[in-house]
């Protein structure tokens, strides 16, 4: 069981904030896309860095605590909540850089494909993405990712270009063709097992 005490440096030592079932907003922040789900975490933490993620993680492992990673919350089967855990939440690592010369964009791990589309569409730019343009890009991304593109331009994991990752033990790293590849290769389609992702940079097309 959780100390009072455990949360509270927690919330110390993060810049985002942490929910609890008697917090004011707290059967909001447990929403997810399909209204049928209906789980209670122990806690959700609303991350809004690498730093508060990898804390949060510790904090989970260190607790023994089931994590759920949640993005936009779009996962038909829930995933982005979990009864009795912690919740990481990415809404708020929002951010979109878009390279028009180089063709690709980096997006921050909280962004929905409507802030892609926003952000390359004013450069004749896009990237393979889901239909719905409220859905996160990271569960999108992790679990292969079909759209309006597709046919054209491949899967969404075939325009990642690399990613921004927390490991389990807290760790940092950075995979791509060339560094981590065969945790590059896993999470093209496996979903959110291997780490939370942070980032993601894809390839665009004209």
């Amino acid at each position: 069981m959780l100390s009072e005490d455990s949360i509270t440096e927690l919330e110390n030592s993060l810049r985002g904030a942490v929910i609890e079932p008697h917090d004011p907003g707290y059967a909001d922040a447990c929403d997810v896309y399909n209204g049928i789900i209906h789980k209670r975490p122990r806690l959700i933490v609303r991350c809004t860095d690498v730093a508060d993620i990898i804390r949060s993680v510790n904090f989970a492992r260190e607790n023994h605590l089931l994590l759920a990673i949640r993005s936009g919350g779009h996962n038909a089967g829930g995933l982005g909540v979990c009864d009795d855990g912690l919740v990481i939440d990415l809404a708020s690592i929002r951010y979109t850089r878009v390279d028009p010369a180089a063709r690709t964009v980096t997006v921050g791990a909280g962004c929905t494909w409507g802030d892609v589309d926003h952000a390359t569409h004013v450069f004749g730019l896009a990237t393979p993405s889901g239909i719905i343009s409220t859905t996160g890009v990271g569960g999108l991304t992790l679990g292969g990712g079909i759209g309006h593109l597709t046919r054209k331009c491949g899967l969404t994991i075939d325009n990642l270009l690399s990613a921004d990752i927390v490991l389990a033990d807290g760790t940092f790293v950075k995979a791509n063709a060339n560094e981590n590849s065969d945790l590059f290769w896993a999470i093209r389609g496996g979903g959110g097992n291997f780490g939370v992702v942070t980032s993601f940079t894809f390839n665009l097309h004209p």
